[in-house]
């Protein structure tokens, strides 16, 4: 498994700027919870599944095959 940020370095840049202004939360989300903590919970159970292969929620991260 390789996860790695997207190759969109603008996107980086907005998303981890997001990141700081909420405290590390996804800034694509409206609810502040922990299942929203960045790498938040939906992306760390796609990346459990080995068939799965693609973005995170906000474009972050990747995961490759």
């Amino acid at each position: 498994m390789n996860i790695k940020y997207n190759e969109n370095q603008e996107i980086v840049r907005l998303v981890k700027e997001g990141l700081k202004a909420t405290g590390g939360y996804c800034p694509c989300r409206r609810e502040q919870t922990e299942d929203n903590k960045c790498m938040c919970k939906e992306f760390r159970e796609q990346i459990a599944n080995p068939d799965f292969e693609g973005f995170c929620h906000c474009m972050l991260y990747y995961k490759e095959k």
